[in-house]
């Protein structure tokens, strides 16, 4: 049970930036975001992954492996355009 709840928190969570990712390519506007955050967020989520791999727990690195490059999209397109 522990493991479908955390696979599902995961699903979710990384669900969740695919709006924003979506946006972002589309309107080549990144305004809005804040480099700081992003920049902070990215490489909090790059531990997760590494701890995730470290623990063994799919949930963990496979949500973290996806939200990196969801993220990362993100971050360089916001160096990209400003």
């Amino acid at each position: 049970m522990p493991e479908l709840i955390g696979s599902l928190a995961a699903v979710l969570t990384t669900l969740s930036f695919i709006p924003q990712v979506i946006k972002v390519l589309k309107e080549r506007q990144t305004a809005g975001i804040s480099l700081g955050m992003y920049s902070l967020f990215t490489l909090g989520v790059a531990l997760w992954l590494v701890y995730g791999i470290m623990i063994g727990r799919a949930p963990v690195y496979v949500a973290n492996g996806v939200t990196l490059a969801l993220a990362s999209t993100v971050l360089v397109m916001k160096l990209r355009l400003g």
